[in-house]
């Protein structure tokens, strides 16, 4: 049917306005479990030190009944021992003109403003990535940023490895001065790695209750468990249609844990079984912006936050290394 003559169409109209809705749809992957979960701990410098301790294991300890002779030396004792790691400076610089501060925008207000919200959620995510990275510790220096040594310098005692070829991997000493070793080769989950690391976690004296580990492992634990998946629909009694696929809670011999994925952990090889009750943030200087000089016909702002990990004690937490899927 032919389109009767001059009849306005839209095709060749003037003037129409925009259709622009006032709001700006973004995503990303936010969440920051680790670091959500270290309790906040003020400190006074950019090296700040702690004590950890621990008690020896049991021993018979046999005492001769009436026994009156004062022994010739005291029994040994344990001393405490003093750790440090370095608060790292994180920041971004967000600077917006006059004329781009005050137009028009749809979805915002302001874009600096918007900007900086924006900055704010990534400079999050870049904490949670530096928690979790395989960094030691480093003082730092006029030309080199300091480091604050992350989740794999600080867990020795209770580490294995499903690791192999020429180098199978090992621990850090665990006190934030060097790294965990890979392995040459990264070996699947395996649900005997996971209970080695909780049952020396639980012998060392801890009381783990997360397994944090990248998307990828999660879904390789769910897969290890598909029997546990079963009963727990029955238990649940979802319906014939729903299939569950995945696992959420793993109960061990020694307590249950949250199987709990992180998608801003830095490695994949790496699956923490920690106790948070010992971790913390020691916190230099909390995240604050800053206005900066007026350069010209612009607005200058800078959010900083400068902290770093403590390990309040390395016992409590284990550390499953060299994982794939």
């Amino acid at each position: 049917m032919a389109i009767p003559t001059n009849t306005s169409t839209t095709y060749s109209a003037i003037g129409i306005r925009e259709s622009l809705a006032n709001v700006i749809y973004a995503i990303a992957p936010l969440d920051t479990p680790f670091f959500s979960g270290c309790s906040k701990q003020k400190v006074d410098n950019t090296f700040f030190e702690w004590q950890t301790d621990t008690i020896s294991a049991g021993a018979a300890n046999r005492q001769l009944e009436g026994d009156g002779s004062d022994s010739t030396s005291a029994d040994a004792r344990e001393n405490p021992v003093r750790v440090g790691n370095y608060a790292q400076i994180s920041r971004y610089i967000v600077q917006t003109s006059g004329t781009n501060e005050v137009v028009d925008y749809a979805g915002r207000k302001s874009s600096q403003a918007y900007q900086l919200a924006k900055k704010a959620k990534r400079m999050k995510r870049d904490i949670e990535f530096m928690l979790t990275s395989n960094v030691a510790r480093n003082a730092g220096a006029t030309a080199t940023a300091r480091i604050s040594a992350g989740l794999p310098a600080w867990i020795a005692t209770n580490y294995h490895s499903l690791g192999s070829g020429a180098a199978t991997g090992t621990a850090s000493s665990g006190n934030g001065t060097d790294i965990a070793t890979d392995a040459t080769t990264d070996n699947s989950i395996t649900e005997a790695g996971i209970k080695t690391v909780i049952k020396e976690a639980y012998e060392s004296g801890g009381d783990p209750d997360v397994i944090m580990c990248k998307p990828d492992i999660k879904q390789a634990i769910s897969d290890l468990a598909q029997t546990v998946s079963s009963l727990r629909t029955a238990a649940d009694k979802v319906a014939p249609a729903h299939v569950i696929a995945a696992v959420d809670v793993y109960v061990s011999d020694f307590g249950t844990f949250k199987i709990l994925p992180n998608r801003n952990q830095a490695r994949s090889q790496d699956v923490y079984i920690l106790d948070m009750d010992h971790w913390a943030m020691g916190v230099l200087r909390d995240f604050k912006t800053v206005d900066l000089a007026v350069t010209g016909d612009s607005q200058r702002q800078m959010l900083i936050y400068e902290a770093g990990l403590m390990s309040k004690n390395q016992k409590s937490s284990g550390y499953l290394a060299n994982v794939t899927t």
